[in-house]
């Protein structure tokens, strides 16, 4: 009895620890400002991308208190605690309304809530919990952002933290609970069979990415003479460099994208000024854009845009000039606008075609603000509008830089009702747009809580083709993500895999296979993929059928089989060593790796 309430109290701590870090995640999403943005920005994502760790956590089976020290909970949970109430004091921070001394105790408090995130996850007993790889790969780069953050913050302060100085940061970082409250709150469609180990190699390029922008941002802040952006050179909503600045009706400047999605959410008025705006015509500012660009490259700052003075700049360096490209571009954009149904559609039909075409093409189409009227036209009443619309985002989204600006266009609503409710073609590009916004990590989580999810597994299930193949691209992507995998198999998308997986006419089970392998370490998904009698099936997989789908077979009996003696037996009746030690010798490396790890276990299970 005592062991369950135990039980009972580490996982109900693991519960309160994941809201506290989505409360971190929501105060993210309201964006920070001020001189600690970057610093604010920066620990609550690596706060949030923890939120994949606690939920698997949450959803272990059993917890054996006797077998590991839980000392890490409450360190952890003391750790994001003060890195909440930290957030919230740095968030806005303005050193001319704040007392001297200010700015130098809060960065010392960035250094000690680290440190103190880098012990509590040092400490954490990650065999014990059988964490996955993918998880265990994301939280070493958490713990390697949070080394190197350290380091960088140490090095004002000339000395290293003792214990002493921890409490003290720690104390400093106690603000009252109460105000901090109040102040909370195609693309490259590559089929799923492409490549052995999406899975890996999808989250290795990923992870890999962000940890080298990661250490590109913190290298640049170590410079001691970074030259400070002149301040008219700032868009007054992001506070950011402006890359698109545009002048609205009361003569004030704005980056482009920042000041489209305030009109876009009903505002009439000046943000600045507070005056009402006259109309909601934006104005390419490009004396100001010069300027910015020229600023840049005195100070061998890298420049907001590749286009500069109507200038587009090649990849050998050299300038190409696309004025007459531009004034196509912006008359086409301004016919999107147009009363006559048949300008908008041959409009529209001319950028679907310039944004199928190159990056150039990409690049100007977003640079004179097709993105943001380009969404608004997926709510239009016009099939044929809606498909040229969804199928140009698409087509803009290839193009990296666009990515962040079509999701700050709000786009996900409109692409979720899409894949209700329009053509057999929308809802195929609607669910590959949906596909290439979620290579960016923080995009699976925005698009995973949209309701997406239910509607990519109905397509799954009831589309086209090509429907289908486009929702299992969409689907794997944002399954890496933890917390979607629960999402997926609520929205029913077990029993769907299963029976393309078993139907081998379907031309669906190397898909199927592959989203399996990445749900199968999610309980509610084991147990529906146990429930549904598949381990015969995979088995004979593991026998026959190309490569892949050996390894992504036996990944997911490995998964199935971890911690569960039922299991481990049923493969072991069902003649399942064989296959797998044949795997374990002549297989792909994957494939060894995974079949000798369910090797092991069953080595193991067979000597208890």
């Amino acid at each position: 009895m005592a062991g369950v309430d135990s039980t009972n109290a580490v996982r109900a701590a693991v519960h309160s620890l994941l809201r506290l870090v989505r409360d971190v995640a929501r105060t993210s999403s309201a964006g920070f400002a001020g001189e600690f943005k970057k610093d604010c920005t920066d620990l609550a994502r690596r706060v949030t991308l923890l939120s994949h760790l606690l939920e698997e956590i949450r959803d272990f089976k059993v917890f054996d208190t006797s077998s590991f020290s839980s000392a890490w909970l409450p360190d952890l949970t003391v750790a994001v605690q003060a890195a909440k109430k930290l957030l919230v004091v740095a968030g806005s921070f303005d050193r001319n309304v704040s007392p001297d001394g200010a700015a130098m105790k809060i960065e010392f408090q960035f250094h000690g809530v680290t440190l103190k995130l880098e012990k509590a996850l040092a400490n954490l007993p990650y065999d014990h919990f059988d964490i996955s790889e993918e998880v265990q790969e994301q939280v070493d780069l958490v713990r390697g952002q949070l080394r190197r953050a350290r380091e960088r913050y140490s090095k004002p302060l000339n000395s290293t933290l003792d214990e002493e100085d921890l409490h003290l940061a720690e104390t400093n970082t106690n603000i009252n609970d109460q105000e901090a409250e109040t102040k909370v709150e195609a693309a490259s469609k590559e089929n799923l069979s492409e490549g052995c180990n999406q899975n890996e190699t999808v989250y290795q390029l990923e992870t890999s990415k962000n940890s080298s922008e990661t250490s590109s941002l913190l290298d640049e802040n170590k410079k001691p003479d970074a030259p400070v952006i002149p301040v008219d050179f700032l868009c007054p909503i992001s506070l950011e460099l402006m890359r698109d600045p545009v002048i609205v009706s009361t003569g004030q400047t704005y980056e482009r994208s920042y000041i489209q999605r305030w009109i876009d959410c009903g505002n009439t008025t000046c943000p600045k000024t507070q005056q009402k705006l006259q109309n909601v015509i934006l104005t390419p500012n490009y004396v100001l854009r010069s300027l910015i660009t020229q600023w840049c490259i005195n100070n061998n700052m890298e420049q907001p845009n590749s286009l500069t003075n109507r200038r587009l700049k090649r990849s050998d360096g050299s300038f190409r000039d696309v004025s007459e490209d531009i004034e196509a571009i912006e008359l086409l954009i301004r016919n999107l606008s147009s009363q006559s149904i048949d300008e908008r559609r041959s409009a529209l039909t001319k950028i679907r075609s310039l944004s199928k075409r190159s990056t150039d093409n990409r690049i100007l189409l977003a640079e004179a603000g097709a993105i943001p009227i380009l969404v608004s036209l997926l709510t239009s009443e016009d099939n044929i509008t809606q498909e040229n619309a969804v199928t140009s985002i698409l087509n803009l989204s290839i193009y990296e830089n666009n990515k962040g600006l079509i999701m700050l266009a709000n786009v996900v609503p409109s692409i979720v009702q899409l894949l209700r409710v329009g053509t057999t073609e929308t809802r195929e590009n609607a669910a590959a747009t949906l596909f290439s916004l979620s290579l960016a990590n923080e995009n699976k989580i925005i698009i995973g809580a949209s309701g997406a999810i239910p509607e990519l597994v109905n397509l799954l299930e009831n589309g086209s083709t090509r429907g289908k193949k486009d929702a299992a691209t969409a689907l794997f992507n944002l399954c890496i993500y933890q917390g979607n995998k629960g999402r997926a198999v609520r929205a029913g998308i077990i029993p769907v895999l299963l029976r393309m997986l078993s139907d081998s006419s379907s031309c669906m089970v190397d898909e199927s296979l592959t989203i399996l392998s990445i749900l199968a370490s999610h309980q509610e998904a084991k147990s529906a993929i146990v429930k549904a009698s598949t381990i015969p099936l995979l088995i004979d997989l593991t026998r026959t059928g190309p490569t892949r789908n050996k390894e992504n077979a036996t990944s997911i009996l490995l998964s199935l089989c971890k911690r569960d003696k039922d299991n481990l037996d049923c493969i072991s009746r069902l003649g399942a060593v064989i296959p797998l030690m044949e795997l374990a010798k002549n297989g792909s490396e994957r494939a060894k790796r995974k079949a000798r790890s369910l090797l092991e276990h069953l080595q193991r299970f067979q000597q208890v």
